[in-house]
C-alpha cells in the first residue's frame, strides 16, 4: 500500500475563513475576466483578444498593399505570442472584424467565405485569408513604433505586446462592442464615422457644448444592415446616461406581384433590410413556424430572393389582407422589430465605469491627446539627435583637410576619435559619425544633401516644438487629422431615424434605394419612363408638357409667358422617375416625383409647385426658395447653402439621395435666420457673396474653406455683416471671365467681372463693390450676367419689368451704376430673376 503524502508535516498551515477565501479569489477572477477579456478599452475600443490580433498582423507584414495570408497563420502568431487560450475563441474574434454584417467598418479584409447574414458558419481557418484593412492600418497601427503608447511583457515575457493601441479614431463607438463579465455587462451600438468625427471636433471647438448641439450632430446609433430606429426617447436615454432600449425594425415596402397567365396579382411585403444581428434564416423560419400556427394571419407564401445585390424577402399575402395589418403582427411576434438594449460600459483606467456619449468621447480627445504628445515627443528626441549628427558632420566637412591629416596621423580609431572630439569639440556620437562618414559624403552634390537636411529639420524642430508648447496648434493638427480620415473613409448612414415613433416602416415602393440594395422592385407593370419639359414661373408654377413638343415650346418663348404675364423663369428637361428637390426658406427639402405633375396644355398657368409637397408641408408657413434635380453622381457634387444672416454650408448631395415624403431638415436655423439660396456646386469653383450694403466676397469652394458637413449641422460664418446688414445673394461661379449684375433698391444697376474682386478667406469683410447715391439704398439682388440673357425685375408694387443684359453698362468695382427705367413714388425693386431659355 502506497505510503500517504502527508501536507501538514511541514507546519506551513495559514488558517483562513472559506467565506474570506472565496471572496478573494472570486473577485481576482471577476477583475481577470473583467480587464482580460470581456470589457473594451475606452481608449481604443477593443477587448484584449482583438488588440492583439491587428497587433499580431501588424508584426507579421499584413498591410493593406501585401498579399492575403491563411487567417491559420494569424491564429497561430496570437496564441503562441499573445493570447494562450483556445484558437476557435481568437478565430470567432478574427472573423467578426472581417464581417461587414458584424462591423460597421471592419477592421480586417478578408479573403473567402466568412459567413453570412443567415448565420452561416465561416469556413475553417485553413481555407480563409485575410489581412489588414486600411482603416485599421491608418487608423490603429501608423503610430505604433513612434513611442506612443506603454508596451508590457506577454504571458511568459518573452514578447513585448502593447497595453493600447494609438487610435486616432473612437473604435469603441463606430464599430460598437458586446460583452458579458461578471455582474456586468457592455452592448455599445456602432456609429456613423462622419458624424462621430463633426462631434469630436464640435467638442474641441467647445467643451462646453450643450448636449442637443451634440446629439444634432451624432444623431444616433448607425447599424451595418441599416434599418430604422423608432423615436428619440430611447437614443437620447442612451446618450445621456449611458443605458437605454433603442428600438429597431427591419425596412419593408408594399408591393404588387405578378401572377400566373388567368390569375390575378398579388399585395406582397418585401422586407429589404433586417434588424442588426437578426439571422435572416432564422427570422424566416420562425415566421413560417408562427404562420403554420395560425399566430400569424393573411399570408400565402414566403420566398426569400436575396442575392448579391442585396436582401430581398417577399411575404406574398392572401386576397383580401390588410398588408399594414399583417406587418404590425411580424412586428410585434418576429424580430422583424427588436430592441437594442444599449449599455455604454467600457473600462477608464482599468476600471468599468458606465459613460454617457459625451463622456465617452472625451475620454478618447483625452488619450489622442496624450498619445500626440507622446508622438512629437519622440519625433522630436529623433529630429535633435539626427540633427546634433547632422552638425558634426558638417563640422568635418568645413574643415575637411584638418580632418583627413588627424586620420592620417591617428594610430587607430580611438586615437581619431578622441583627438576629433578635443580638436572640434565634438561629442562622441558626432565623432563616431564621421569615422562611420563613407566617402561619397565627401562629394559637394553630398555637402549640399546634409545642408538641405540641417535646414529642413532645424523647420521641423521649431514647428514640432510649436505643438509641443501650444495646445491650441496641438488640438489644430488633432482636428486636421480627424478630417483627413473622415474624407477617406466616412459613408453615408446607413440606419433611418424615425423621429416620430409613428411611422408604420413601409418605404414607398417608388422611394431611391442604395446601390448596394435591388433597386427595381416586382410590380405589376413597369411604369412608362419619359423626358419632360419643366417650366418654373415667377409666382411659383410648374408646368410640365412632354420634351418631343420642342418646337410649340421655342415658340412661346417669344413671351415666356401664361396668360396673367407670369414669367417663366426657369426651364429644364427631366425623366418622369425622377424627383425634384424642393427647398424651403425653413431649411427642409422634399421630393417631388417628376410624373406626379400634372402636365399642362397650351399656355395654362400651371400647378402651384407648393401644393405638390405632402400636406404638412404645404400648409407651413414657410416658402420655397429653390428647387432641383439630383446629380446623374451625386457624390462627386455638393450643395451651397446660404442664410440671410450670413451662415454658409456645404452638404454632399448623397445626404439627399433617400428623400421621403416626411422631408429632411439640410441645416439648423436660429429664429430669426432664414435660407437664402442653395445651389449646387463642385470642388474648385468660385462663391460670391452679396450684402445689402454692397459688399461682395468672394472665396474658394474647397475643403479648407467650406468643409462637408453633416446635414444637421448649422454652417459657418460667411462673412462679417455690420450691425442689420443682411446677405441678399450668393452665386458660384466657374469662370473668373464671367461678369455679375447688381441691382440696388433704388433702380441703379452695372455689370462686373467676377476677376475684378480678388479671392479672399471665408470670414473676412469683403470688397465695396457698389456705392449708394441715398443712404436710404441698399443692394437688392446680384446674379449672373451671361451674354444675350435677360432678367425679370419685380417691384414691391408687383410691377415686373424685362431688361436685357446687354443694355447694362459693364463697371468696374467702384461706382454706382447706371438708372434703370425710371420707377414709380415709393416703388422700390425687391427681386431681380434670371430668365433662362428653354432647353434644346
Amino acid at each position: 500500500m502506497a505510503k500517504q503524502l502527508n501536507l501538514l508535516s511541514t507546519g506551513q498551515v495559514i488558517t483562513t475563513a472559506l467565506h474570506t477565501e472565496m471572496q478573494r479569489s472570486y473577485l481576482e477572477y471577476a477583475m481577470s475576466v473583467i480587464v482580460g477579456r470581456a470589457l473594451p478599452d475606452v481608449r481604443d475600443g477593443l477587448k484584449p483578444v482583438h488588440r492583439r490580433i491587428l497587433y499580431a498582423m501588424h508584426e507579421l507584414g499584413l498591410t493593406p498593399d501585401r498579399p492575403y495570408r491563411k487567417c491559420a497563420r494569424v491564429v497561430g502568431d496570437v496564441l503562441g505570442k499573445y493570447h494562450p487560450h483556445g484558437d476557435q475563441a481568437v478565430y470567432d474574434a478574427l472573423v467578426r472584424l472581417v464581417q461587414e454584417f458584424s462591423s460597421r467598418y471592419p477592421l480586417i479584409a478578408g479573403h473567402g467565405n466568412f459567413g453570412s447574414v443567415d448565420n452561416d458558419p465561416p469556413a475553417a481557418m485553413r481555407y480563409t485569408e485575410t489581412r489588414l484593412a486600411s482603416l485599421s492600418y491608418e487608423a490603429m497601427l501608423a503610430e505604433i513604433a513612434e513611442e506612443t503608447v506603454e508596451f508590457v511583457g506577454n504571458f511568459d515575457n518573452s514578447q513585448q505586446e502593447p497595453t493600447v493601441l494609438p487610435a486616432q479614431l473612437p473604435l469603441l463607438l463606430l464599430n460598437g462592442s458586446a460583452g458579458i463579465a461578471v455582474g456586468m455587462a457592455t452592448n455599445i451600438p456602432p456609429h456613423n464615422l462622419g458624424e462621430v468625427v463633426d462631434g469630436l471636433i464640435a467638442l474641441i471647438d467647445n467643451s462646453e457644448l450643450s448636449d442637443e448641439k451634440l446629439f444634432e450632430l451624432i444623431p444616433g446609433p448607425d447599424f451595418p444592415t441599416g434599418g430604422e430606429i423608432v423615436g428619440l426617447a430611447g437614443i437620447r436615454e442612451t446618450y445621456s446616461t449611458g443605458k437605454g432600449s433603442i428600438t429597431l425594425r427591419g425596412v419593408a415596402q408594399i408591393e404588387e406581384i405578378p401572377a400566373g397567365q388567368g390569375r390575378r396579382a398579388r399585395t406582397a411585403i418585401v422586407v429589404t433590410e433586417l434588424p442588426y444581428q437578426v439571422s435572416k434564416a432564422g427570422w424566416i423560419e420562425k415566421m413560417a413556424e408562427l404562420v403554420n400556427h395560425g399566430r400569424i394571419e393573411g399570408i400565402a407564401d414566403i420566398r426569400d430572393e436575396s442575392d448579391r445585390t442585396g436582401m430581398r424577402v417577399v411575404i406574398e399575402l392572401r386576397r383580401d389582407t390588410n398588408p399594414t395589418d399583417v406587418l404590425q403582427q411580424l412586428y410585434h411576434q418576429t424580430a422583424l422589430q427588436t430592441n437594442f438594449g444599449a449599455i455604454l460600459l467600457a473600462l477608464v483606467d482599468a476600471q468599468p465605469r458606465q459613460l454617457s456619449l459625451r463622456q465617452l468621447l472625451q475620454e478618447f480627445l483625452n488619450f489622442r491627446e496624450q498619445t500626440l504628445n507622446r508622438l512629437y515627443t519622440h519625433q522630436l528626441s529623433k529630429a535633435e539627435s539626427r540633427l546634433h549628427l547632422v552638425e558634426g558632420l558638417l563640422s568635418a566637412l568645413s574643415h575637411l583637410d584638418e580632418v583627413i591629416a588627424i586620420l592620417r596621423q591617428a594610430s587607430d580609431g580611438s586615437t581619431a576619435k578622441i583627438t576629433l572630439q578635443s580638436r572640434f569639440d565634438l561629442s562622441e556620437a558626432q565623432a563616431d559619425a564621421i569615422l562611420a562618414m563613407p566617402l561619397r559624403r565627401l562629394t559637394s552634390l553630398e555637402q549640399q544633401n546634409l545642408q538641405t537636411e540641417f535646414d529642413s529639420l532645424n523647420q521641423q524642430i521649431q514647428m514640432l516644438r510649436r505643438l509641443l508648447s501650444d495646445r491650441r496648434e496641438l488640438l489644430k493638427a488633432l482636428k486636421k487629422d480627424l478630417r483627413s480620415l473622415k474624407r477617406k473613409y466616412s459613408d453615408g448612414r446607413r440606419t433611418r431615424i424615425e423621429v416620430t415613433g409613428q411611422g408604420s416602416g413601409v418605404r414607398e415602393q417608388t422611394e431611391p434605394r442604395s446601390k448596394s440594395k435591388r433597386e427595381e422592385p416586382i410590380t405589376t407593370e413597369k411604369p412608362k419612363v419619359e423626358e419632360a419639359v419643366l417650366e418654373f414661373t415667377q409666382r411659383g408654377y410648374v408646368r410640365r408638357s412632354a420634351a418631343n413638343n420642342q418646337r410649340s415650346a421655342r415658340k412661346q418663348k417669344a413671351d415666356s409667358g401664361t396668360p396673367d404675364n407670369d414669367l417663366v423663369i426657369q426651364s429644364q428637361i427631366a425623366k418622369t422617375e425622377e424627383n425634384l428637390v424642393v427647398m424651403t426658406d425653413g431649411g427642409k427639402v422634399y421630393p417631388v416625383k417628376v410624373g406626379d405633375i400634372p402636365p399642362t396644355n397650351g399656355r395654362a398657368r400651371g400647378t402651384p409647385l407648393i401644393s405638390l409637397l405632402p400636406n404638412a408641408a404645404a400648409s407651413s408657413p414657410e416658402s420655397l426658395v429653390t428647387h432641383f434635380l439630383l446629380p446623374n453622381e451625386p457624390e462627386t457634387a455638393q450643395l451651397l447653402i446660404v442664410t440671410k444672416l450670413g451662415r454658409i454650408k456645404r452638404l454632399s448631395m448623397t445626404d439627399l439621395v433617400d428623400l421621403t415624403s416626411r422631408g429632411l431638415t439640410v441645416i439648423k436655423l436660429k429664429d430669426d435666420d432664414q435660407l437664402l439660396s442653395a445651389q449646387i456646386a463642385q470642388t474648385g469653383q468660385d462663391v460670391v457673396l452679396a450684402t445689402a450694403g454692397g459688399r461682395l466676397l468672394r472665396f474658394k469652394v474647397n475643403d479648407e474653406q467650406l468643409p462637408i458637413m453633416g446635414r444637421t449641422a448649422v454652417g459657418l460664418q460667411a462673412l462679417r455683416l455690420r450691425k442689420q446688414e443682411q446677405l441678399v445673394s450668393g452665386v458660384t461661379v466657374s469662370n473668373s471671365d464671367a461678369n455679375l449684375l447688381l441691382v440696388s433698391q433704388l433702380g441703379y444697376a452695372k455689370r462686373m467681372p467676377v476677376s475684378a474682386l480678388r479671392r479672399a478667406n471665408r470670414g473676412d469683410i469683403g470688397t465695396q463693390a457698389l456705392s449708394f447715391i441715398s443712404k436710404s439704398d441698399a443692394l437688392a439682388a446680384m446674379v449672373l450676367a451671361p451674354e444675350e440673357a435677360e432678367v425679370a425685375v419685380v417691384t414691391n408694387n408687383q410691377r415686373v419689368v424685362r431688361i436685357p443684359m446687354d443694355s447694362v453698362n459693364l463697371w468696374g468695382k467702384e461706382g454706382k451704376g447706371d438708372r434703370l427705367p425710371s420707377l414709380k413714388e415709393n416703388e422700390k425693386i425687391t427681386t431681380v430673376t434670371l430668365l433662362a431659355p428653354v432647353p434644346s
